[in-house]
């Protein structure tokens, strides 16, 4: 899911209604409370409703079968535009996280376990931030708008945490590989990923559809990661994989046996 669970009251009734049934398609039938089809207004937007409904809304929907699927402002879109390439990147940036979290746990246990916590409130953010990416600001209304704005501070927890970890690292005096044992390898891979993610929303917030500090944010993540691998083989015991120049001479010397094997 890219969208949050919005807390029981009668306003987010209705708009957890109204979703409900943009997310079934235009044709989806009322439930009937008769036959036991029931649902609850608390759940969570997306692949899944809340446990405490009696019956659950299936997975596939068939609604975007022909390419073209709902932003959270109701409007349809085919899945090629800008919109849902971000939100692609964005759930996958996600998932690898993930990877990290299992990776980090693995390997450094209690060692890593205020960084597992710390990548926990980052896929929560990109939830949040999945659900402003969702809801393009020039054709979505103010109170909609509202329900899915992103804090500048989330930005600013990020800087902490860099910060924090930094003092803990020596001073980094050459370029490093990814690599460092499983857990920074995969902070690695989250690092490119968020990359990736951070380009994919530049058109968007140049056009005014996606607020800046949830560019700054993907922008952070990037660094925050990068400090989190290095935080990560710190702590578990390994060692940092340094970038090495090519040595000039033994790359001639290569390039001429391979020309004189040819000729031979």
């Amino acid at each position: 899911s890219l969208y949050p669970i919005f807390p029981r009251n009668k306003m987010n009734g209705r708009l957890a209604k109204g979703l409900r049934r943009l997310a079934m398609g235009p044709r989806a039938r009322p439930l009937d409370p008769a036959a036991g089809q029931r649902t609850t207004w608390g759940f969570g937007i997306g692949r899944g409703v809340s446990t405490r409904s009696k019956v659950l809304m299936k997975v596939y929907t068939r609604t975007g079968d022909y390419g073209e699927t709902s932003l959270y402002n109701g409007h349809r879109a085919s899945k090629t535009t800008p919109f849902f390439e971000a939100l692609g990147n964005t759930d996958e940036l996600n998932s690898f996280i993930g990877v990290a979290v299992t990776q980090c746990t693995q390997e450094g246990g209690e060692k890593l376990e205020d960084l597992t916590e710390m990548l926990s409130v980052v896929q929560s953010r990109l939830l949040d931030a999945g659900s402003h990416i969702a809801t393009p600001g020039l054709s979505s209304s103010p109170d909609r708008l509202k329900l899915v704005e992103f804090s500048e501070s989330h930005v600013e927890q990020l800087e902490a945490w860099i910060d924090q970890m930094d003092k803990e690292l020596p001073e980094l005096k050459n370029f490093i590989l990814p690599g460092g044992g499983s857990a920074g390898s995969a902070l690695h891979v989250a690092r490119s990923v968020a990359r990736r993610t951070e380009r994919s929303i530049i058109h968007l917030v140049s056009q005014g559809e996606v607020n800046p500090a949830v560019l700054k944010y993907m922008n952070r993540l990037s660094d925050f990661f990068f400090v989190a691998a290095r935080y990560a083989s710190m702590r578990t015991g390994n060692d940092e994989v340094v970038y090495k120049k090519a040595d000039a001479a033994a790359t001639t010397r290569t390039t001429h046996t391979r020309v004189s094997e040819e000729s031979a």
